[in-house]
């Protein structure tokens, strides 16, 4: 079989065409895989560490994927049978009004569910996640409300001291000043 002078590769006379580096956009998945792993890790020794400061069953992070919608992302627990992750929580509890206040810097320390003023679907869902007491502390990044960071008492109740509220407000902190939180609000 006779060779054709258009199949032969020769030395220069073929050239493959531009090919983009495909490394950028693989150096930014592992970027962004980099600064999840991070962020993660942050979160999971902050909430640890404040169990074990506060010295209580739970703490849990609350973020907020949407508007008001949120769910536990993670947590760190005296005992695997208070797990509530992945809850997505009283939503319809949860409006405007409530997130107002929470936008604002405010905290609810709740010494005992049964006899504090608050709305029956709140206790209920409360009752139904086992909280006895309940400490609660905004997250709060530039762009408004991340989440909250909730501390749960479900042995019994429990009066939260200022040195808690102090705890878990610094706690809160921590995350909302963390590069890794805050750049991956902005994507």
């Amino acid at each position: 079989m006779s060779e054709k002078p258009s199949d032969r590769i020769s030395d220069g006379a073929f050239e493959l065409p531009p090919h983009p580096d495909p490394r950028p956009e693989l150096k930014d998945v592992v970027s962004r895989l980099a600064q999840s792993i991070e962020r993660d890790d942050l979160v999971q020794n902050v909430v640890h560490g404040l169990r074990l400061s506060l010295e209580i069953d739970r703490v849990v992070l609350y973020y907020f994927y949407r508007r008001w919608k949120g769910q536990v992302t993670f947590e760190a627990l005296s005992h695997p049978s208070y797990s509530i992750f992945g809850i997505t929580g009283a939503d319809d509890c949860f409006n405007d009004e409530y997130a107002a206040l929470y936008e604002d810097g405010r905290y609810r320390a709740i010494k005992d569910i049964e006899s504090e003023p608050i709305h029956d679907c709140h206790r209920d869902f409360l009752r139904s996640i086992q909280v006895k007491s309940n400490l609660v502390v905004p997250v709060l990044i530039s762009q408004g409300l991340w989440g909250l960071l909730a501390a749960h008492h479900c042995q019994g109740i429990r009066p939260w001291t200022d040195a808690d509220i102090t705890t878990m407000q610094a706690g809160a902190n921590r995350l909302a000043t963390s590069a890794t939180i805050k750049d991956a609000a902005l994507n």
